[in-house]
């Protein structure tokens, strides 16, 4: 019997979002597709989240993705900055959850850990390690690391997918709330 199933990854931003796809049959990863999402382009916050919405939904409707996997925000200095991080990936989720697809959050050091084996590791390594397990041609690799980031959580998420209790698992907004009430205000 041929097990198979999709993996929608995705690296949220408000400049550029990166996005990958699996295909996983009987446990082996192939790459689908990847790209990115250039947001610089519009000056106006609220466009570019209605424009990451609109991406993810048109690559949930392409590509019928069974699992979501998505690189938590990073918690840096500025304040403003990880606010619309915050937006960026809420509405990805929401995009997601739209559709009834299950979330998966990972951190980024989670991430990188599980492809580099170092929570450390540079973009361009975790790009590297991304191409030579994938296999992916040289030609198919894209300059923006953005993309690879966005493979990367997804290739995360089937690594981890044998032990599910290391990422958390969103079925609905009201699941994502009783699971994180100190993340929200109300």
């Amino acid at each position: 019997m041929i097990k198979e199933k999709i993996i929608l990854g995705v690296d949220p931003g408000t400049a550029v979002m990166g996005y990958g796809l699996l295909k996983i049959t009987n446990n082996q990863p192939e790459l689908m597709a990847m790209g990115i999402l250039e947001l610089n382009k519009y000056d106006d916050h609220y466009l570019k989240l209605r424009r990451i919405f609109e991406r993810i939904i048109s690559l949930v409707d392409e590509f019928l993705p069974d699992e979501l996997a998505i690189e938590s925000p990073f918690f840096g200095k500025n304040v403003q900055s990880m606010l619309k991080l915050g937006r960026a990936q809420g509405v990805a989720m929401a995009a997601a959850l739209s559709r009834d697809i299950p979330i998966f959050e990972y951190a980024p050091l989670k991430i990188k850990m599980s492809i580099t084996g170092n929570g450390r590791a540079s973009k361009e390594q975790v790009a590297n390690m991304l191409q030579r397990y994938l296999k992916i041609p040289d030609e198919l690799m894209l300059p923006q690391l953005d993309a690879t980031d966005g493979l990367a959580a997804a290739l995360c998420h089937h690594f981890q997918s044998g032990r599910p209790q290391s990422a958390n698992k969103y079925n609905s907004w009201k699941d994502y709330v009783n699971k994180n009430e100190k993340r929200v205000r109300k």
